[in-house]
């Protein structure tokens, strides 16, 4: 079942999950407009086109950052290739090629949850955000549910739990690392204002409490957000999952070779790195090194594991 199959699998967990995230950051994104940071219009959407890493893309279409022009383009736009609406539409391509491979109810999830989508516009989303994005965030909890229900826990399953738990890596990398450069040279109150914020993206807000009760501080957050061993969207503890779905791929004896082998190193390695980080490498400057680390080691991690187990002409965006 490798090359095209393993792919388009890998790239359903990958795109379910980038959907997710992106519902998550804009929800939360409004919850925090208040500050005095975000008071000026442009500032305030061009951060959330930042933290999603596609400046570029959106200065070739927009000249300003308008909330309609941001979330038309990072929520519906089908032409650009990472907004939710285009991830869902590409996750459900993906799936129908392989319908006879999974159970029915994933295709009538994603099905039912790409048609929705189609049928919204900007002014569905500006007549009420916070609903909207839920929607979105529950129909993705609806898949993963489904999935975690009823598919059986063979190479199917861990190819998509692959791409899961790599994109879940990248993308709170990204996010932490949009945070601190926009944190440059501020005080420790806008700092400390962002980084709440993104505890509250992954929903991570409660739990962080648990582990450090009111000891608050951007530290902390960092350490938690990186490092923590139980908080399912920590860095680290996506890596363990990620290396976990890899090595118990079964694979035959035609379909096991030196690639992949070095994708369950290129993994293990980063795994065993968050596992023995110290807490002084997260603090000040420093973070920014080890955030830019981890963003090329999940960049080479996911060419490696093209190398090893996809066609080059795929079907990946």
């Amino acid at each position: 079942m490798l090359n095209r199959n393993a792919e388009a699998l890998f790239w359903i967990g990958r795109y379910i999950e980038r959907a997710e995230n992106h519902a998550r950051l804009i929800d939360v994104h409004y919850h925090i407009q208040q500050e005095e940071d975000f008071r000026a219009e442009g500032h305030k959407w061009s951060r959330l086109i930042d933290a999603l890493g596609v400046r570029n893309e959106y200065q070739q279409q927009f000249d300003g950052f308008s909330e309609q022009d941001v979330l038309s383009f990072i929520t519906l736009d089908l032409g650009n290739s990472n907004s939710l609406f285009s991830c869902v539409h590409q996750a459900r391509n993906n799936l129908r090629t392989l319908r006879q491979h999974l159970p029915s109810e994933l295709w009538d999830i994603i099905n039912s949850f790409n048609l929705w989508l189609g049928e919204q516009s900007v002014a569905d989303i500006l007549s009420g955000p916070h609903q909207f994005y839920q929607q979105v965030k529950e129909r993705a909890a609806m898949f993963l549910g489904a999935e975690q229900s009823v598919m059986l826990r063979g190479n199917e399953w861990r190819f998509i739990g692959s791409g899961r738990f790599l994109e879940r890596a990248e993308n709170t990398t990204r996010i932490l690392q949009a945070v601190t450069v926009s944190c440059k040279s501020k005080d420790i109150n806008a700092i400390y204002t962002q980084l709440q914020a993104v505890l509250k993206s992954v929903s991570g807000y409660q739990a962080f409490r648990r582990y450090y009760a009111d000891a608050m501080s951007p530290e902390s957050i960092l350490e938690f957000l990186i490092v923590n061993a139980y908080f399912p969207r920590s860095i680290r503890f996506s890596f363990h999952k990620l290396e976990e779905h890899l090595a118990k791929l079964r694979l035959d004896s035609s379909e096991k070779g030196s690639g992949h082998e070095r994708v369950i190193r290129q993994a293990g390695k980063i795994k065993a790195e968050l596992d023995y980080m110290e807490k002084e490498e997260m603090s000040g400057d420093l973070v920014e090194d080890v955030l830019q680390s981890l963003m090329g080691s999940c960049q080479k991690l996911g060419r490696t594991m093209e190398g090893a187990f996809f066609r080059r002409e795929g079907v990946s965006a």
